[in-house]
């Protein structure tokens, strides 16, 4: 008779056996994704960071004002065997809802990132996920589906309402304007993705075919089998191991709210289909409560109120003074553009000297961080010549608003106050160029790789102003100090405070001649027509004063003004050109590029 086997002796072999296999076959102890599903967000694993939101009904809300980015994280990372990017698919369901119909700014992404911290990213067109100097780079590591409702061309953008598929940056390796294949007649129907209406967008990655679909519907149609478009990415190539999963909303000049009602998502296998029955409502405005609280109150006590009355004439009068504002009836096409005085009172500490960036003969500049959004802005004061012709030149400066390229200071609105016009900028950290050509004390040189390189972008920004945008821009005003410098030292053109638009192929009018001396090309002087030559002028005079470090004006041996041109002009002619090089650079250049 055999002998029976000890119940511990039985466990200890079969331990045994399980060590045996190695590490390879042992389950990972932490904690990782493997597939989820949420109709709502209430109790969702989530992590959410800046402007995002659950609302009391489940929503969630990434951005709900201007200018702003939300995120939202699922908690647990993933992880990859073996360091290969496994089969995934995922679906959400979503909306977008503009204050304005058919307009909106920005856009929403799902991602999957090497971390949670987008601390130096962009709202609007950056989607909350790069900025111009991280955008492209392929150290980024980061898959991204953009729902863009936003056309800029300087990322390739199809048109403003498109899915695209992203790797590391915001040029599309596919996209496809957004709308569905029609199962019987394969005819393709267009969805508005800021309708406002909720879409369900499905993603699938197989691992072996590097194959990657994206199919879009409006929420309660079937998948619909063509799906919107297929690419290949190997995202073995981009993905780190471990990597987080996520949602970006980054909303521009136009207060957007991007929201999510549901979420799946699955590894080596299909996503968990989603309980559209159970989803949480839209918010949507509600504008009764005032009138009926004023019914309520009114009744109680006359007396009371018509004290409380008197006090809050006074604050308001008090107020006005203040915070008061010039608003015509034809500004309310531009409100999306305007801030309010208010704003940028208290975004500057009331345009406090400690915050003053620098002041010229155009106006003042105060740095300044906006109350709602946190987003830093440079707050330009300028002085407009009359009333006639306002509307006109508010025009231009929202159209210019509009301007996206990586080498140019974005725009961002304007405010009325008295005679006062006020520009808000996007801020640039690191200052104006100048500064760092004329030695100021605090400042190092600039060595020649970073001039040309500054040289090279504003370049392009100017070629981009001319040729590539809808409209002809002459900025009028370009000098070192109206190039300024981002966190990496890139050029960027601003202040286009004096800028003129025109429609391509049109007659250019005269005008009164604006500019700075020094930079003014010798036809603008005689015919008052600022025209794309007259910028390249200026930029040509401010190429020289990169390479020379002297101003445009310079004093000569006899202590009298010379022009920049001039004496350089002469040096060529004598064969000396490269006597006129900024000495500061001690001869540490490229004599090539110099000459």
């Amino acid at each position: 008779m055999a002998a029976k086997l000890h119940p511990s002796i039985l466990v200890y072999f079969m331990c045994l056996m399980i060590l045996s296999l190695g590490p390879n076959h042992l389950a990972p102890c932490t904690a990782q994704v493997q597939s989820f599903v949420y109709s709502g967000f209430q109790a969702a694993d989530i992590i959410l960071d800046g402007s995002a939101m659950v609302q009391p009904g489940r929503l969630l809300q990434l951005t709900n004002s201007s200018d702003i980015i939300g995120y939202a994280f699922h908690r647990a990372p993933l992880h990859f065997r073996g360091g290969t990017v496994q089969s995934f698919s995922l679906s959400f369901v979503f909306a977008v809802q503009s204050e304005f119909d058919k307009e909106s700014s920005g856009g929403m992404a799902f991602f999957i990132a090497p971390g949670r911290n987008f601390s130096g990213a962009m709202p609007g067109s950056f989607l909350g996920l790069f900025n111009a100097s991280t955008n492209g780079r392929p150290d980024n590591h980061i898959f991204v589906v953009e729902l863009d409702t936003f056309g800029n061309g300087e990322f390739k953008d199809i048109d403003s309402n498109h899915v695209g598929i992203d790797i590391n940056g915001l040029i599309s390796i596919e996209s496809h304007t957004a709308g569905f294949y029609d199962d019987d007649t394969s005819s393709f129907t267009n969805l508005s993705l800021n309708s406002g209406d909720p879409m369900q967008l499905w993603v699938e990655y197989d691992a072996q075919t590097t194959q990657i679909v994206s199919t879009l519907a409006p929420l309660g149609a079937a998948k619909p089998r063509r799906p919107l478009f297929t690419t290949t990415a190997n995202l073995s190539d981009v993905l780190q191991n471990p990597s987080f999963l996520g949602f970006s909303g980054s909303s521009g000049s136009l207060s957007t709210l991007y929201s999510v009602l549901g979420w799946s998502f699955a590894m080596d296998g299909p996503a968990p289909a989603i309980n559209i029955t159970n989803l949480p409502k839209l918010l949507r405005a509600h504008r009764e409560a005032r009138s009926n609280v004023l019914e309520i109150v009114l009744p109680i006590a006359t007396a009371t109120f018509i004290t409380a009355v008197g006090i809050t004439i006074f604050l308001l009068v008090q107020r006005h003074r203040r915070y008061g504002e010039l608003r015509e009836d034809w500004e309310v096409e531009f409100g999306p553009h305007r801030f309010s005085y208010k704003e940028l009172y208290q975004a500057t500490e009331g345009f406090k000297d400690k915050n003053l960036l620098g002041a010229g003969g155009f106006g003042k500049v105060h740095k300044g961080v906006l109350p709602v959004s946190k987003l830093e802005v440079a707050v330009k004061k300028v002085s407009h010549e009359s009333r006639q012709g306002m509307k006109e030149f508010i025009t231009e400066v929202v159209s210019i608003g509009r301007l996206r390229h990586r080498y140019l200071v974005q725009l961002l609105g304007y405010c009325r106050r008295k005679d006062e016009l006020i520009l808000v900028y996007e801020y640039m950290p690191n200052g104006s160029l100048d500064k760092y050509l004329h030695c100021e004390e605090d400042k190092p040189t600039l060595g020649w790789t970073q001039r040309f390189g500054i040289v090279k972008g504003i370049a392009c920004g100017l070629f981009y102003l001319h040729e590539n945008w809808e409209k002809v821009v002459i900025h009028r005003d370009i000098k070192a100090s109206n190039v300024l410098l981002d966190g990496e030292m890139n050029g960027r053109l601003g202040d286009f405070g004096l800028a003129r638009l025109y429609d391509h192929g049109t007659d250019l009018q005269t005008t009164h001649v604006v500019g700075t001396l020094g930079y003014l090309a010798p036809e603008l002087l005689r015919s008052g027509k600022a025209s794309p030559l007259t910028d390249v002028f200026a930029f040509g005079t401010f190429l020289l004063e990169v390479a020379c470090g002297q101003r445009p004006i310079k004093q000569d041996n006899e202590d009298k003004d010379a022009m920049l041109v001039d004496w350089v002009l002469e040096h060529w002619h004598n064969g000396t050109l490269l006597q006129t090089v900024d000495t500061k650079l001690q001869c540490n250049y490229e004599k090539d590029e110099a000459s």
